[in-house]
Protein backbone atom coordinates (compact mmCIF):
# COMPACT_ATOMS: atom_id res chain seq x y z
CA UNK A 1 0.00 0.00 0.00
CA UNK A 2 1.52 3.22 -0.93
CA UNK A 3 2.45 5.88 1.97
CA UNK A 4 2.86 9.44 2.02
CA UNK A 5 6.96 8.58 1.31
CA UNK A 6 6.10 6.95 -1.92
CA UNK A 7 3.41 10.12 -2.52
CA UNK A 8 6.26 12.20 -2.29
CA UNK A 9 8.33 10.13 -4.53
CA UNK A 10 6.33 9.76 -6.82
CA UNK A 11 5.41 13.82 -6.89
CA UNK A 12 9.24 14.41 -7.02
CA UNK A 13 9.45 11.49 -10.10
CA UNK A 14 6.63 13.34 -12.11
CA UNK A 15 8.39 17.22 -11.69
CA UNK A 16 11.77 15.81 -12.83
CA UNK A 17 10.05 14.44 -15.59
CA UNK A 18 8.89 17.61 -16.44
CA UNK A 19 11.95 19.59 -16.17
CA UNK A 20 13.47 17.36 -18.45
CA UNK A 21 10.53 17.96 -21.13
CA UNK A 22 11.12 21.61 -20.37
CA UNK A 23 15.28 21.09 -20.82
CA UNK A 24 14.92 19.23 -24.31
CA UNK A 25 12.85 21.92 -25.55
CA UNK A 26 15.27 24.80 -24.64
CA UNK A 27 18.26 22.18 -25.51
CA UNK A 28 18.84 24.37 -29.20
CA UNK A 29 19.60 27.36 -26.99
CA UNK A 30 20.59 26.09 -23.79
CA UNK A 31 23.39 23.03 -25.14
CA UNK A 32 24.85 25.22 -27.75
CA UNK A 33 26.21 27.82 -25.23
CA UNK A 34 27.15 25.07 -22.62
CA UNK A 35 29.49 23.62 -25.59
CA UNK A 36 30.88 27.30 -26.38
CA UNK A 37 31.75 27.47 -21.87
CA UNK A 38 32.98 24.04 -22.17
CA UNK A 39 35.05 24.88 -24.90
CA UNK A 40 36.62 28.13 -23.43
CA UNK A 41 37.45 25.55 -19.95
CA UNK A 42 34.43 27.02 -18.18
CA UNK A 43 31.31 25.46 -16.58
CA UNK A 44 27.61 26.42 -17.59
CA UNK A 45 24.30 25.59 -15.59
CA UNK A 46 20.88 26.53 -16.21
CA UNK A 47 20.08 27.92 -12.85
CA UNK A 48 17.67 29.34 -9.59
CA UNK A 49 13.88 30.58 -11.24
CA UNK A 50 15.26 28.91 -14.83
CA UNK A 51 14.75 25.58 -12.77
CA UNK A 52 12.38 25.88 -11.18
CA UNK A 53 9.71 27.01 -13.72
CA UNK A 54 11.11 24.17 -15.64
CA UNK A 55 10.01 21.52 -12.48
CA UNK A 56 6.64 23.53 -12.47
CA UNK A 57 6.18 22.53 -16.36
CA UNK A 58 6.07 26.71 -16.73
CA UNK A 59 9.26 27.55 -18.65
CA UNK A 60 9.16 30.73 -20.76
CA UNK A 61 11.80 32.35 -23.22
CA UNK A 62 14.02 33.93 -19.82
CA UNK A 63 17.22 31.54 -19.08
CA UNK A 64 18.93 32.38 -15.84
CA UNK A 65 22.33 30.94 -16.00
CA UNK A 66 25.20 30.27 -13.72
CA UNK A 67 29.25 29.77 -14.39
CA UNK A 68 32.67 29.69 -12.94
CA UNK A 69 33.42 32.32 -15.23
CA UNK A 70 34.05 35.91 -14.23
CA UNK A 71 32.21 38.44 -16.55
CA UNK A 72 34.96 39.68 -18.50
CA UNK A 73 34.93 35.83 -19.81
CA UNK A 74 31.75 35.87 -20.20
CA UNK A 75 31.24 38.86 -22.67
CA UNK A 76 34.12 37.06 -25.01
CA UNK A 77 32.22 34.05 -24.96
CA UNK A 78 28.64 35.44 -25.33
CA UNK A 79 29.47 38.23 -28.01
CA UNK A 80 30.19 36.58 -30.82
CA UNK A 81 27.60 34.23 -30.20
CA UNK A 82 24.39 36.22 -29.39
CA UNK A 83 22.21 38.71 -31.55
CA UNK A 84 22.20 41.68 -28.80
CA UNK A 85 24.95 41.67 -25.67
CA UNK A 86 24.12 44.34 -22.28
CA UNK A 87 26.18 44.45 -19.57
CA UNK A 88 24.33 47.00 -17.17
CA UNK A 89 24.34 44.48 -14.64
CA UNK A 90 28.11 43.78 -15.01
CA UNK A 91 28.80 45.31 -12.01
CA UNK A 92 26.79 42.60 -10.14
CA UNK A 93 28.11 40.04 -12.28
CA UNK A 94 25.34 39.59 -14.57
CA UNK A 95 25.67 39.81 -18.70
CA UNK A 96 22.86 39.74 -20.33
CA UNK A 97 21.65 38.57 -23.99
CA UNK A 98 19.47 38.24 -26.59
CA UNK A 99 18.87 34.79 -29.13
CA UNK A 100 16.87 33.68 -31.74
CA UNK A 101 16.80 30.08 -31.86
CA UNK A 102 14.38 27.70 -33.93
CA UNK A 103 12.76 25.33 -31.32
CA UNK A 104 9.83 23.15 -32.24
CA UNK A 105 9.51 24.65 -35.80
CA UNK A 106 8.98 28.00 -34.41
CA UNK A 107 11.54 31.32 -34.12
CA UNK A 108 11.63 32.13 -30.61
CA UNK A 109 13.41 34.73 -29.17
CA UNK A 110 15.36 34.21 -25.77
CA UNK A 111 16.54 36.34 -22.94
CA UNK A 112 19.46 35.87 -21.09
CA UNK A 113 21.36 35.83 -17.95
CA UNK A 114 24.41 34.52 -17.11
CA UNK A 115 25.68 34.96 -13.64
CA UNK A 116 28.91 34.49 -12.40
CA UNK A 117 28.98 32.29 -8.92
CA UNK A 118 28.90 35.31 -6.12
CA UNK A 119 28.05 36.01 -2.90
CA UNK A 120 26.35 39.18 -1.71
CA UNK A 121 25.53 40.88 1.89
CA UNK A 122 24.59 44.17 2.93
CA UNK A 123 25.87 45.67 5.90
CA UNK A 124 23.51 47.62 8.47
CA UNK A 125 24.07 51.00 7.11
CA UNK A 126 24.43 50.29 3.00
CA UNK A 127 21.89 50.04 0.46
CA UNK A 128 23.71 48.34 -2.30
CA UNK A 129 24.61 44.38 -1.71
CA UNK A 130 28.48 44.23 -1.83
CA UNK A 131 29.69 41.23 -4.35
CA UNK A 132 32.50 38.74 -4.02
CA UNK A 133 32.82 36.20 -6.63
CA UNK A 134 32.92 31.88 -5.46
CA UNK A 135 34.50 29.40 -7.57
CA UNK A 136 31.97 26.44 -6.93
CA UNK A 137 28.28 26.15 -8.01
CA UNK A 138 27.37 24.62 -4.83
CA UNK A 139 28.54 28.19 -2.44
CA UNK A 140 26.74 29.72 -5.05
CA UNK A 141 23.07 28.63 -4.44
CA UNK A 142 23.75 28.73 -0.84
CA UNK A 143 23.35 32.23 -1.15
CA UNK A 144 20.27 31.96 -2.90
CA UNK A 145 16.53 33.31 -1.65
CA UNK A 146 15.13 29.91 -1.42
CA UNK A 147 15.65 26.16 -1.79
CA UNK A 148 13.20 26.23 -4.58
CA UNK A 149 15.45 28.60 -6.18
CA UNK A 150 18.75 26.83 -4.77
CA UNK A 151 18.52 24.19 -7.88
CA UNK A 152 20.56 23.68 -11.22
CA UNK A 153 20.90 21.91 -13.84
CA UNK A 154 24.66 20.92 -14.53
CA UNK A 155 24.88 21.64 -18.90
CA UNK A 156 24.79 20.11 -21.60
CA UNK A 157 25.42 17.05 -19.44
CA UNK A 158 21.78 17.85 -17.96
CA UNK A 159 22.92 16.83 -14.26
CA UNK A 160 20.13 17.94 -11.77
CA UNK A 161 22.02 19.86 -8.46
CA UNK A 162 19.78 20.34 -5.67
CA UNK A 163 21.79 20.13 -2.16
CA UNK A 164 19.37 22.21 -0.14
CA UNK A 165 15.81 20.13 -1.57
CA UNK A 166 14.45 22.39 -3.15
CA UNK A 167 12.55 19.83 -5.40
CA UNK A 168 11.00 18.04 -2.46
CA UNK A 169 9.81 21.83 -0.99
CA UNK A 170 8.63 22.38 -4.38
CA UNK A 171 6.70 19.01 -4.32
CA UNK A 172 5.20 20.29 -1.11
CA UNK A 173 4.71 23.98 -2.19
CA UNK A 174 6.61 25.67 0.89
CA UNK A 175 9.35 28.48 0.94
CA UNK A 176 12.19 27.93 2.49
CA UNK A 177 15.82 29.40 2.79
CA UNK A 178 18.41 27.24 1.79
CA UNK A 179 20.85 28.07 5.21
CA UNK A 180 18.62 30.29 8.45
CA UNK A 181 16.12 32.40 7.37
CA UNK A 182 18.34 35.11 9.92
CA UNK A 183 21.61 34.67 7.89
CA UNK A 184 19.55 34.95 3.95
CA UNK A 185 17.60 38.35 5.25
CA UNK A 186 20.56 39.56 6.77
CA UNK A 187 22.62 39.02 3.45
CA UNK A 188 19.52 40.67 1.24
CA UNK A 189 16.87 42.03 3.05
CA UNK A 190 14.65 42.20 -0.04
CA UNK A 191 13.88 38.37 0.30
CA UNK A 192 11.53 39.08 3.02
CA UNK A 193 9.44 40.82 0.42
CA UNK A 194 10.42 38.35 -2.20
CA UNK A 195 8.94 35.66 0.11
CA UNK A 196 5.72 37.66 0.43
CA UNK A 197 5.89 38.09 -3.79
CA UNK A 198 6.56 33.99 -4.21
CA UNK A 199 3.47 33.20 -2.12
CA UNK A 200 1.47 35.41 -3.97
CA UNK A 201 2.60 34.12 -7.85
CA UNK A 202 3.15 30.45 -6.99
CA UNK A 203 0.50 30.32 -4.03
CA UNK A 204 3.18 28.49 -2.00
CA UNK A 205 3.28 28.64 1.88
CA UNK A 206 6.00 30.00 3.90
CA UNK A 207 7.30 27.74 6.11
CA UNK A 208 6.43 28.99 9.53
CA UNK A 209 10.96 29.71 10.42
CA UNK A 210 10.84 32.30 7.64
CA UNK A 211 7.34 33.88 8.94
CA UNK A 212 9.10 34.22 12.26
CA UNK A 213 12.36 35.58 11.07
CA UNK A 214 10.35 37.98 8.94
CA UNK A 215 8.29 39.35 11.94
CA UNK A 216 11.64 39.66 14.31
CA UNK A 217 13.89 41.26 11.31
CA UNK A 218 11.01 43.67 9.95
CA UNK A 219 13.53 46.91 10.11
CA UNK A 220 15.63 45.43 8.42
CA UNK A 221 13.59 46.53 4.96
CA UNK A 222 14.75 50.09 5.52
CA UNK A 223 18.01 50.03 4.42
CA UNK A 224 16.19 48.35 1.27
CA UNK A 225 16.48 51.41 -1.70
CA UNK A 226 12.36 52.73 -2.96
CA UNK A 227 13.05 51.73 -6.37
CA UNK A 228 13.98 47.53 -5.20
CA UNK A 229 11.18 47.87 -2.85
CA UNK A 230 8.83 49.08 -5.48
CA UNK A 231 9.56 46.47 -7.99
CA UNK A 232 9.05 44.12 -5.52
CA UNK A 233 5.56 45.47 -4.65
CA UNK A 234 4.57 45.36 -7.88
CA UNK A 235 5.54 42.19 -8.84
CA UNK A 236 3.49 40.94 -6.00
CA UNK A 237 0.24 42.64 -6.84
CA UNK A 238 0.07 41.57 -10.27
CA UNK A 239 0.82 38.39 -9.41
CA UNK A 240 -2.35 35.55 -9.44
CA UNK A 241 -2.66 35.83 -5.62
CA UNK A 242 -1.34 39.06 -4.03
CA UNK A 243 -3.52 38.93 -1.03
CA UNK A 244 -1.79 36.03 0.38
CA UNK A 245 1.13 38.29 -0.53
CA UNK A 246 0.01 41.40 0.98
CA UNK A 247 -1.28 39.61 3.92
CA UNK A 248 1.65 38.06 4.48
CA UNK A 249 3.84 41.69 4.24
CA UNK A 250 0.74 42.97 6.80
CA UNK A 251 0.98 40.38 9.52
CA UNK A 252 4.47 40.04 9.75
CA UNK A 253 5.06 44.31 9.76
CA UNK A 254 6.91 44.84 6.87
CA UNK A 255 3.63 46.61 5.48
CA UNK A 256 4.23 48.85 8.29
CA UNK A 257 7.58 49.99 6.94
CA UNK A 258 7.35 50.25 2.73
CA UNK A 259 3.26 50.77 2.71
CA UNK A 260 2.20 52.13 5.93
CA UNK A 261 -1.45 52.49 4.68
CA UNK A 262 -2.25 48.86 3.53
CA UNK A 263 -2.48 47.96 7.74
CA UNK A 264 -3.74 51.45 8.80
CA UNK A 265 -7.00 50.20 7.41
CA UNK A 266 -7.34 47.52 9.92
CA UNK A 267 -9.53 50.06 12.08
CA UNK A 268 -10.83 48.84 15.62
CA UNK A 269 -13.72 47.95 15.43
CA UNK A 270 -16.38 49.72 17.59
CA UNK A 271 -18.64 47.52 19.52
CA UNK A 272 -21.78 47.79 17.27
CA UNK A 273 -19.70 47.05 14.48
CA UNK A 274 -21.38 50.32 13.08
CA UNK A 275 -19.00 49.70 9.43
CA UNK A 276 -17.08 47.03 7.59
CA UNK A 277 -13.39 46.15 8.15
CA UNK A 278 -12.14 48.13 5.84
CA UNK A 279 -8.89 46.14 5.50
CA UNK A 280 -10.90 43.23 4.25
CA UNK A 281 -12.85 45.02 2.18
CA UNK A 282 -9.28 46.66 0.28
CA UNK A 283 -8.38 43.19 -0.64
CA UNK A 284 -11.97 42.23 -2.17
CA UNK A 285 -12.35 45.36 -4.22
CA UNK A 286 -8.70 44.63 -5.36
CA UNK A 287 -9.65 40.73 -6.07
CA UNK A 288 -12.95 42.08 -7.68
CA UNK A 289 -11.11 44.84 -10.20
CA UNK A 290 -8.72 41.32 -11.26
CA UNK A 291 -12.00 39.37 -11.99
CA UNK A 292 -12.63 42.83 -14.53
CA UNK A 293 -9.50 43.08 -15.80
CA UNK A 294 -9.28 42.33 -19.68
CA UNK A 295 -6.08 42.23 -21.37
CA UNK A 296 -3.87 40.72 -18.63
CA UNK A 297 -2.99 42.24 -15.05
CA UNK A 298 -3.58 46.17 -14.83
CA UNK A 299 -0.89 47.80 -12.56
CA UNK A 300 -2.68 51.27 -12.79
CA UNK A 301 -6.11 49.32 -11.99
CA UNK A 302 -4.73 47.16 -9.00
CA UNK A 303 -2.93 50.21 -7.45
CA UNK A 304 -6.00 51.79 -7.35
CA UNK A 305 -8.04 49.37 -5.84
CA UNK A 306 -5.47 48.63 -3.02
CA UNK A 307 -5.16 52.38 -2.35
CA UNK A 308 -8.91 53.42 -3.14
CA UNK A 309 -9.47 53.97 0.53
CA UNK A 310 -6.67 54.67 2.42
CA UNK A 311 -7.98 57.96 3.43
CA UNK A 312 -10.36 56.46 5.86
CA UNK A 313 -8.57 56.08 8.87
CA UNK A 314 -7.91 60.04 8.69
CA UNK A 315 -11.45 61.27 8.17
CA UNK A 316 -13.63 58.29 10.02
CA UNK A 317 -15.69 60.24 12.86
CA UNK A 318 -18.90 58.59 15.16
CA UNK A 319 -21.50 61.13 14.49
CA UNK A 320 -24.47 61.94 17.27
CA UNK A 321 -26.59 59.67 15.02
CA UNK A 322 -24.84 56.45 15.77
CA UNK A 323 -23.23 56.14 12.32
CA UNK A 324 -19.47 56.48 11.06
CA UNK A 325 -18.29 58.98 8.65
CA UNK A 326 -16.00 59.10 6.35
CA UNK A 327 -16.27 62.45 4.72
CA UNK A 328 -13.83 63.55 1.92
CA UNK A 329 -11.85 60.53 2.31
CA UNK A 330 -11.17 60.17 -1.63
CA UNK A 331 -9.80 63.51 -1.39
CA UNK A 332 -7.52 63.10 1.33
CA UNK A 333 -7.10 59.47 0.45
CA UNK A 334 -5.87 61.42 -3.00
CA UNK A 335 -3.43 62.98 -1.67
CA UNK A 336 -2.22 60.41 0.71
CA UNK A 337 -1.20 58.02 -3.16
CA UNK A 338 0.46 60.47 -4.11
CA UNK A 339 2.63 60.97 -1.35
CA UNK A 340 3.24 57.56 -0.95
CA UNK A 341 3.94 56.56 -4.16
CA UNK A 342 6.21 59.56 -4.97
CA UNK A 343 8.02 58.01 -1.87
CA UNK A 344 8.29 54.93 -3.51
CA UNK A 345 9.49 56.47 -6.73
CA UNK A 346 6.75 55.72 -8.86
CA UNK A 347 7.11 57.48 -12.61
CA UNK A 348 4.92 61.16 -12.33
CA UNK A 349 2.52 59.39 -14.91
CA UNK A 350 1.17 56.46 -12.83
CA UNK A 351 1.07 58.46 -9.83
CA UNK A 352 -1.55 60.95 -11.09
CA UNK A 353 -3.22 58.40 -12.83
CA UNK A 354 -3.51 56.38 -9.77
CA UNK A 355 -4.68 59.01 -7.60
CA UNK A 356 -7.08 60.34 -9.67
CA UNK A 357 -8.88 56.99 -9.63
CA UNK A 358 -8.88 57.46 -5.84
CA UNK A 359 -10.08 61.17 -5.87
CA UNK A 360 -13.29 59.96 -8.18
CA UNK A 361 -13.63 56.15 -7.06
CA UNK A 362 -17.02 57.96 -5.22
CA UNK A 363 -18.01 60.17 -7.58
CA UNK A 364 -20.57 57.90 -8.92
CA UNK A 365 -22.56 57.57 -5.63
CA UNK A 366 -23.81 60.74 -6.62
CA UNK A 367 -25.63 59.15 -9.42
CA UNK A 368 -28.70 57.75 -7.23
CA UNK A 369 -31.91 56.46 -8.17
CA UNK A 370 -33.22 59.80 -9.87
CA UNK A 371 -29.69 59.81 -12.27
CA UNK A 372 -27.70 62.74 -13.71
CA UNK A 373 -28.34 65.44 -16.00
CA UNK A 374 -26.71 65.48 -19.11
CA UNK A 375 -24.35 68.19 -17.64
CA UNK A 376 -23.40 65.45 -15.06
CA UNK A 377 -22.66 62.87 -17.40
CA UNK A 378 -20.36 64.88 -19.60
CA UNK A 379 -18.60 66.38 -16.59
CA UNK A 380 -17.82 62.34 -14.96
CA UNK A 381 -16.31 61.80 -18.36
CA UNK A 382 -14.33 64.75 -18.63
CA UNK A 383 -13.12 64.36 -15.17
CA UNK A 384 -11.78 60.89 -15.46
CA UNK A 385 -10.61 61.55 -19.14
CA UNK A 386 -8.48 58.26 -20.05
CA UNK A 387 -9.60 56.49 -17.11
CA UNK A 388 -12.88 56.76 -17.76
CA UNK A 389 -12.89 52.34 -18.40
CA UNK A 390 -10.62 51.33 -15.34
CA UNK A 391 -12.93 54.12 -13.45
CA UNK A 392 -15.64 52.25 -14.70
CA UNK A 393 -13.82 48.70 -13.02
CA UNK A 394 -12.54 50.47 -9.98
CA UNK A 395 -16.31 51.70 -8.95
CA UNK A 396 -17.96 48.35 -9.91
CA UNK A 397 -15.20 46.66 -7.51
CA UNK A 398 -16.00 49.16 -4.68
CA UNK A 399 -19.28 47.09 -4.46
CA UNK A 400 -18.65 44.38 -1.41
CA UNK A 401 -21.91 44.52 0.69
CA UNK A 402 -23.21 41.02 1.26
CA UNK A 403 -27.00 42.42 0.61
CA UNK A 404 -27.86 41.28 -2.38
CA UNK A 405 -30.32 43.50 -3.02
CA UNK A 406 -28.41 46.25 -2.66
CA UNK A 407 -25.56 45.08 -4.55
CA UNK A 408 -28.43 44.79 -7.65
CA UNK A 409 -29.35 48.09 -7.46
CA UNK A 410 -26.05 49.68 -7.37
CA UNK A 411 -25.01 47.19 -9.98
CA UNK A 412 -27.78 48.37 -12.39
CA UNK A 413 -27.62 51.97 -11.36
CA UNK A 414 -24.13 51.77 -12.94
CA UNK A 415 -25.29 49.93 -15.98
CA UNK A 416 -27.84 52.85 -16.63
CA UNK A 417 -24.62 55.91 -16.39
CA UNK A 418 -22.69 53.65 -18.54
CA UNK A 419 -25.56 53.50 -21.12
CA UNK A 420 -25.96 57.27 -20.93
CA UNK A 421 -22.17 57.79 -21.63
CA UNK A 422 -22.40 55.62 -24.58
CA UNK A 423 -25.52 57.42 -25.64
CA UNK A 424 -23.73 60.83 -25.43
CA UNK A 425 -20.46 59.63 -26.59
CA UNK A 426 -22.13 58.73 -29.50
CA UNK A 427 -23.98 62.10 -29.97
CA UNK A 428 -21.10 64.23 -28.79
CA UNK A 429 -17.64 62.61 -28.93
CA UNK A 430 -17.86 62.98 -25.54
CA UNK A 431 -13.88 61.80 -25.06
CA UNK A 432 -12.76 64.85 -27.13
CA UNK A 433 -14.72 67.70 -25.13
CA UNK A 434 -13.75 70.88 -26.29
CA UNK A 435 -15.36 74.57 -26.12
CA UNK A 436 -17.55 75.68 -29.59
CA UNK A 437 -14.95 78.53 -30.24
CA UNK A 438 -10.86 77.96 -29.64
CA UNK A 439 -8.21 80.19 -28.39
CA UNK A 440 -7.62 81.55 -31.60
CA UNK A 441 -11.55 82.28 -32.52
CA UNK A 442 -11.97 84.02 -29.00
CA UNK A 443 -8.85 86.34 -29.80
CA UNK A 444 -10.18 86.98 -33.14
CA UNK A 445 -14.00 87.98 -31.93
CA UNK A 446 -12.83 89.81 -28.44
CA UNK A 447 -10.23 91.38 -30.66
CA UNK A 448 -7.93 90.39 -27.65
CA UNK A 449 -4.21 89.48 -27.86
CA UNK A 450 -2.88 86.38 -25.72
CA UNK A 451 -2.85 86.67 -21.81
CA UNK A 452 -4.84 85.41 -18.76
CA UNK A 453 -8.31 86.65 -20.39
CA UNK A 454 -8.16 84.08 -23.18
CA UNK A 455 -7.55 81.53 -20.58
CA UNK A 456 -10.68 83.19 -18.66
CA UNK A 457 -12.57 82.77 -21.83
CA UNK A 458 -11.96 79.39 -22.75
CA UNK A 459 -12.80 78.11 -19.48
CA UNK A 460 -16.16 79.95 -19.80
CA UNK A 461 -17.22 78.37 -23.23
CA UNK A 462 -15.87 75.11 -21.89
CA UNK A 463 -18.29 75.06 -19.12
CA UNK A 464 -20.94 75.75 -21.17
CA UNK A 465 -20.34 73.12 -23.54
CA UNK A 466 -20.20 70.69 -20.45
CA UNK A 467 -23.71 72.23 -19.29
CA UNK A 468 -25.44 72.59 -22.38
CA UNK A 469 -23.99 70.37 -25.33
CA UNK A 470 -22.92 71.54 -28.76
CA UNK A 471 -23.89 75.18 -29.12
CA UNK A 472 -22.95 75.75 -32.72
CA UNK A 473 -21.01 78.39 -34.15
CA UNK A 474 -23.12 81.16 -33.97
CA UNK A 475 -24.84 80.97 -30.31
CA UNK A 476 -21.42 80.42 -29.32
CA UNK A 477 -20.03 83.67 -30.50
CA UNK A 478 -23.22 85.11 -29.08
CA UNK A 479 -22.40 83.74 -25.25
CA UNK A 480 -19.11 84.83 -25.76
CA UNK A 481 -19.82 88.30 -26.75
CA UNK A 482 -22.32 88.38 -23.69
CA UNK A 483 -19.72 86.82 -21.20
CA UNK A 484 -17.67 89.69 -22.27
CA UNK A 485 -19.45 92.51 -21.75
CA UNK A 486 -20.33 91.63 -18.07
CA UNK A 487 -16.66 91.55 -17.71
CA UNK A 488 -16.62 95.42 -18.19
Amino acid sequence: MPNANDDTSSALSQAQQRAVSELLRVAPVADDLARRFQEAGFSLALVGGSVRDALLGRLGNDLDFTTDARPEDVLKIVRPWADAVWDVGIAFGTVGAQKQARVEEADRSFQIEVTTYRSEAYDRTSRKPEVSYGDSIEDDLVRRDFTVNAMAVALPEKRFIDPHGGLEDLATRVLRTPGTPEESFSDDPLRMMRAARFAAQLDFDVAPEVVTAMKEMSGRIEIISAERVRDELNKLILSAHPRKGLSLLVDTGIADRVLPELPALRLESDEHHRHKDVYDHTLIVLEQAMALEENGPDLTLRLAALLHDIGKPRTRRFENDGRVSFHHHEVVGAKMTKKRMTALKYSNELVKDVSRLVELHLRFHGYGTSGWTDSAVRRYVRDAGPLLDRLHKLTRSDCTTRNRRKAAALSHAYDGLEKRIAQLQEQEELDAIRPDLDGNQIMEILGIKPGPAVGRAYKHMLELRLENGPMGHDAAVAALKEWWAEQG
